[in-house]
């Protein structure tokens, strides 16, 4: 890879005020890796690479007098594309979608404009950011740098793809479920999930947050003063802090960790997986926390009340389709979406109140800790053609329950990468802390990652 592309964030912003570098050449460097990647890995939806080099000298002459447009003023960074640009259309990952230009920037967009940073491209998500998968109808198929044959996840998967191959520092996704934490832990990057309403989101649903899916934690830090400050769309946003995130890795000697390795139900945790975590468990030990094992968060009941809910929910939005628009929906998701048809009521109602129940029993789990830390994914990986691990619409979620109940409890969580499997591919572990405390979850990150030493075997994709 361009040895460029190798800077952070931190050392790219600071190549661009020595001079060293110049958004033009990174940027160039970026355009590069694509073309040499991107047939093979399909992370990319409306990539630009003209604008973006045009955009790229502008910013090189703005620094060249001294005069940056703010924080990130020439960083190159690709948003999920859930998250709409204005005048660009929002397919939503699905066939089904009548593209109509957006007719304003969603908050992230527009804060990132704000500062200069330059959106060279969106990334792929499934049909409606409804799959922890790259398999879209309207999308190519993305795939995981790591093993082209493998998922990189999702329903952040083009972003997770991008980070992993090197595209650039910077990526943004969405996470309702984990779609943020998850395909960073299959693709190796440090994904964050900050509390609910940290960065402004529109539109908003309970549980959905936007967040960084970088290589390390620091880039991750240099974009959070950026997309966390306000916007008046989002409704659930939390009273807008300017917090330092130029943190300092965590002290952890004396404070009490739990450590949650059985979800309670889903799929069964890897060993390979299992291990890891013990493992990353055993290194906050060795610099003096109290590790403290905890029981699990969900009950088969939580999870198949949070199913027939979504299931209800979104067969309710189908419903408002056209039966051809329908027809393009994944068949899988359509199947799965189909079967709320013969839900009442009253089903309904319950599964919400599940949701509900997932709230308290996060909160209860860190009440006496001052984080958890847990498996990311139950699995390895599974094959890039699969719409989720299970394969099965009568059993969406098994992979989701480590990280879907931080996202019901509005708690930040973290993934980082912790190791790696037998056959090459990343394991990533989970850092929770209370709600509001998402410099601990950053801290403890940094802690880790300082610990575990920095990823130098990232994925070299022959062109």
């Amino acid at each position: 890879m361009n040895g460029i592309l190798d800077l952070g964030v931190r050392e790219l912003l600071k190549a661009f005020s020595g001079k060293t570098v110049s958004p033009s050449d990174y940027m160039a460097a970026v355009c590069e890796r694509v073309a040499a990647c991107e047939p093979k890995v399909g992370a990319l939806y409306d990539y630009r690479p003209e604008q973006a080099m045009k955009q790229a000298e502008e910013a090189t002459q703005r620094w060249l007098k001294g005069a940056p447009n703010g924080a990130l003023d020439g960083v190159p960074v690709t948003l999920k594309e859930l998250i709409a640009t204005k005048g660009d259309p929002v397919p939503m990952g699905t066939a089904a979608t009548e593209l109509v230009p957006a007719d304003a920037d969603a908050p992230t967009a527009a804060r990132l404009k704000e500062d200069g940073a330059i959106i060279f491209a969106k990334t792929t998500c499934p049909d409606y950011g409804m799959l922890s998968s790259g398999l879209s109808t309207f999308h190519q198929l993305s795939r995981n740098p790591w093993d082209l044959s493998t998922n990189p996840g999702g329903s952040s998967a083009g972003a997770g793809s991008a980070g992993a191959a090197g595209y650039g520092p910077l990526h943004i996704g969405t996470d309702i479920g984990g779609s943020v934490r998850l395909p960073a832990g299959w693709t190796g990057l440090f994904g964050f999930k900050p509390t609910q309403g940290r960065v402004p989101v529109y539109p908003y649903y309970p549980g959905r947050c936007v967040g960084p899916m970088t290589r390390t934690v620091d880039d991750s830090l240099m974009v959070m003063p950026v997309i966390t400050r306000p916007d008046w769309r989002d409704a659930t946003s939390v009273p807008y802090e300017a917090l330092d995130y130029d943190v300092a890795p965590a002290n952890v000697k004396g404070m009490k960790i739990g450590l949650i390795l059985d979800a309670g139900t889903g799929l069964k945790v890897d060993p390979e997986v299992r291990d890891a975590v013990l493992a990353a468990a055993r290194m906050f030990e060795e610099q003096g926390a109290d590790i403290v094992d905890l029981g699990p968060l969900l009950t088969r009941e939580n999870l198949d009340g949070l199913d027939t809910f979504w299931r209800a929910r979104f067969w309710s939005q189908m419903q408002k389709l056209s039966d051809e628009a329908r027809s393009k929906i994944l068949p899988y998701i359509l199947d799965w979406a189909s079967a709320a048809a013969k839900i009442d009521g009253a089903s309904v109602a319950a599964g919400f109140d599940h949701m509900l129940a997932m709230r308290q029993s996060c909160a209860s789990a860190l009440n006496g800790v001052g984080a958890i830390l847990s498996p990311v994914n139950p699995i390895v990986s599974f094959p890039a053609e699969w719409p989720a691990p299970t394969n099965d619409p009568a059993l969406p979620f098994e992979h989701i329950c480590f990280t879907m109940p931080w996202n019901m409890g509005d708690q930040p969580a973290c993934s980082i990468n912790c190791g790696f499997s037998k056959s090459g591919m990343p394991i990533g572990l989970q850092i929770v802390a209370p709600r509001f405390e998402d410099l601990t979850v950053l801290r403890l990150a940094k802690a880790f990652e300082e610990w575990r030493g920095p990823i130098t075997n990232w994925p070299v994709i022959a062109s």
